[in-house]
């Protein structure tokens, strides 16, 4: 029986991985409350890197001081940031995995308690609130606009210093680059409101500058065209998210991280939009991330879309197995996950505590 397409090697970029499940970038809030990752991430991420040739896509990392709006989220803007993520991607490659950094900035996602604590305003397109009586944002200046494409260049440097093999551009989930790209969060009237080229440009913008700053090899993209989360959602995202990809596509980046309409942020939702307009428009690898089982995954690339090259992003089921592809190919049972541990501030608990499953065990491999 010929092995399947789900376990063959996938050239991603200047990287090849040995199979075609990767890890979703997860928000966690293990990092310092000064945003700093520590020896704790290490271990997690050591312990998700247990089968050689995963690809690790670590959760949203903040680009500056100005655009987080998470609690114990890290960052990659300072010195003792890049040097504690360098111990977490040595030990990573250590396992024989490669790893990519998401980077992000929130908008009008941020808390506001953190806003205020952290001295920075909280910014957006345009003055709309992510939820009726909710917080209402600072429209963004044009220079401010400017300064966020900077800082996602200097964040990407920063990561290949950090040793990340490449980086991962947010631009999904209601976070900034999402809100600038739908009209029911960006109403500007300047060049990057008003139209779908406008809304485009940030993202289009941030691409640019990041491919100069570290090459297109090293650079893929995440976004949600049909997500309901934090406020977004527009009437028709089929034209808008077209322009995206379609420039995406041009700069020659390393893959596309799509995420399903049956995915709401960490939720499941019933959505019955599909990707299939986005599948036309791209010539690279895909990644596609939406609550997949492993059979789903495997009828995904094996015989949905046999001439594309997929990756199916694993989530939730990743946080609770550590040997995650090791017990897909082997058939075992998966660790259930436990929701209400997700978010537990610098916790090993519902963290790192998970098990490997008896047979990985008993394989000889290096945990």
């Amino acid at each position: 029986m010929p092995q399947p397409r789900l376990f063959k090697p996938l050239k991603i970029g200047d990287i090849e991985v040995k199979h075609r499940i990767g890890m979703a970038p997860l928000t966690r809030f293990r990092a310092t409350e000064d945003r700093v990752p520590t020896l704790l991430m290490k271990k997690y991420y050591s312990q998700r890197a247990a089968v050689p040739g995963t690809l690790i896509i670590t959760e949203g990392t903040f680009i500056s001081a100005t655009c987080g709006g998470f609690p114990h989220a890290p960052g990659i803007w300072r010195e003792d940031q890049v040097a504690a993520w360098r111990i977490v991607t040595d030990e990573i490659h250590r396992k024989g995995c490669p790893v990519f950094c998401q980077l992000f900035a929130m908008g009008r996602a941020a808390d506001f308690d953190v806003a205020r604590k952290e001295g920075f305003d909280i910014v957006a397109p345009s003055a709309i609130p992510m939820e009726e009586g909710g917080v209402v944002p600072r429209a963004m200046t044009t220079d401010e606009v400017k300064q966020t494409i900077r800082d996602f260049a200097n964040a990407s440097k920063n990561a290949i210093r950090a040793g990340f093999d490449g980086v991962e551009i947010h631009g999904a989930n209601g976070y900034l680059l999402d809100q600038f790209i739908q009209d029911v969060s960006n109403r500007r009237d300047d060049e990057y409101g008003g139209n779908v080229e406008n809304r485009s440009r940030l993202l289009h913008d941030v691409i640019k500058s990041v491919v100069d700053a570290i090459g297109p090899e090293r650079v893929g993209l995440r976004l949600s065209p049909w997500s309901t989360f934090q406020g977004m959602r527009m009437q028709d995202p089929i034209p808008q998210f077209t322009d995206v990809i379609s420039k995406a596509n041009q700069a020659d980046i390393a893959y596309l991280h799509l995420v399903e309409s049956r995915i709401s942020g960490s939720q499941d939702y019933d959505g019955h939009d599909t990707l299939d307009f986005a599948y036309h428009l791209w010539n690279g690898p895909f990644l596609i991330a939406g609550g997949y089982t492993s059979h789903e995954a495997r009828k995904l690339v094996d015989d949905k879309y046999p001439d594309k090259d997929i990756m199916v992003i694993f989530g939730r089921h990743f946080i609770s197995n550590p040997d995650l592809i090791f017990r897909i190919k082997k058939g075992l049972e998966l660790n259930a996950y436990k929701r209400d541990s997700f978010y537990v501030f610098e916790s090993a608990v519902g963290y790192s505590d998970y098990p490997f499953s008896e047979e990985y065990l008993a394989s000889g491999t290096n945990v």
